[in-house]
């Protein structure tokens, strides 16, 4: 066997309807559906060299340096999933990876860089088996979504759907499922300006939050509702209607943090400067009519939400105002991933 080369790159995503809490490998106990960004993304590349039959070894740079963290997560969910990937026996693994954005600050960078991984396996697999098909998409999901939870849904442009939910055919809680076919054109050409209040990492991992979940005296009730908002988000994207999304993405981004601010222990992602953010964004849309919006990922960056038609007026807005509670003045212009830019 020759040695092979393959690359992938795949994008963060945002949720609107918010996944918060799991069970079992992996799996929700609500569903969520997210926008998938086309700018927030992560280039993974892979060298397979062939090792004479011996078992797989791995060495992984991200963003050129060693990364001890990353690698055993790598290994580990290569490990634990060991059934999926008998193809690498043989094969020593060098993997390298960079991100075109802060990774764990409330960006799912675990959501791009593992979805990329994985796109890079299924190729290796291929190349392995000389399978000249295209990779199944499906597959890419549920295997993402072993790796890390929202993950499942970046494998799909323009929106995806994670979780079973009775009025999708073949939704599953083990993959996500593309929602473009349903999403109105307005929602196709979404922006998504993510303000960076923080680049630093999170003070209290994504993984930590979702244990957090486990008997919390909300959570039912927050469950309840999730599935109740992502019926009525299905019914909103469908018909074009910015106000109801509007309600849903705001109503949604604070309760993620309420069940944060209500878990044993409790604990804050948002800062002083995203509430200001938070703040003027509700004004701004007040006083203009114009149908901005936000939402916040495990973090306390703030994603600006607003459609096409409203982009030059925003992004004013933006630079004007909302740039300076931004961690040197910085922010991100994203766009929903549709399938020209693919």
């Amino acid at each position: 066997m020759k040695e092979i080369s393959v690359s992938a790159t795949s994008p963060s995503n945002i949720a609107i309807v918010k996944y918060w809490g799991k069970h079992g490998n992996q799996l929700p106990n609500n569903p969520s559906v997210s926008f998938t960004l086309s700018r927030c993304h992560t280039d993974t590349q892979i060298k397979a060299l062939p090792n004479g039959g011996k078992d797989y070894t791995i060495g992984f740079l991200f963003e050129g340096k060693e990364s001890p963290k990353f690698q055993e997560k790598i290994e580990k969910y290569l490990t634990d999933n060991q059934q999926y990937f008998g193809f690498l026996k043989g094969l020593d693994l060098l993997v390298e990876s960079s991100n075109s954005f802060p990774h764990s600050s409330g960006i799912a960078s675990s959501a791009a860089s593992m979805s990329a991984l994985v796109l890079c396996l299924l190729q290796i697999e291929k190349a392995v088996n000389a399978d000249s098909s295209p990779i199944d998409m499906q597959k890419a999901s549920m295997l993402s979504r072993l790796a890390s939870g929202s993950a499942a849904r970046s494998v799909f442009p323009v929106m995806a759907l994670w979780g079973a939910t009775p009025s999708v055919p073949n939704s599953s809680d083990e993959y996500a499922v593309p929602l473009a076919a349903m999403v109105n054109p307005v929602f196709q050409t979404y922006h998504d300006s993510i303000m960076i209040v923080s680049n630093k990492e999170k003070s209290v991992s994504s993984r930590v939050g979702h244990s957090l979940m486990n008997g919390h005296p909300l959570a039912e009730k927050r469950y309840a509702t999730a599935r109740e908002n992502t019926e009525r988000l299905l019914k909103v994207l469908k018909a074009g209607d910015l106000d109801g999304f509007m309600a849903i993405a705001e109503a949604e981004a604070l309760q993620l943090h309420e069940m944060m601010a209500t878990s044993t222990p409790s604990y804050r992602l948002m800062e002083p400067n995203t509430v200001k953010i938070i703040n003027l964004v509700q004004k701004f849309r007040h006083d203009t009519k114009i149908p901005v919006c936000f939402t916040l990922d495990a973090g306390p960056n703030v994603h600006v939400l607003y459609p096409d038609a409203s982009a030059a007026e925003v992004k004013q807005f933006i630079k004007s105002d909302l740039s300076l509670y931004c961690h040197e003045n910085q922010w991100i212009d994203d766009v929903v991933m549709n399938n020209v830019n693919l």
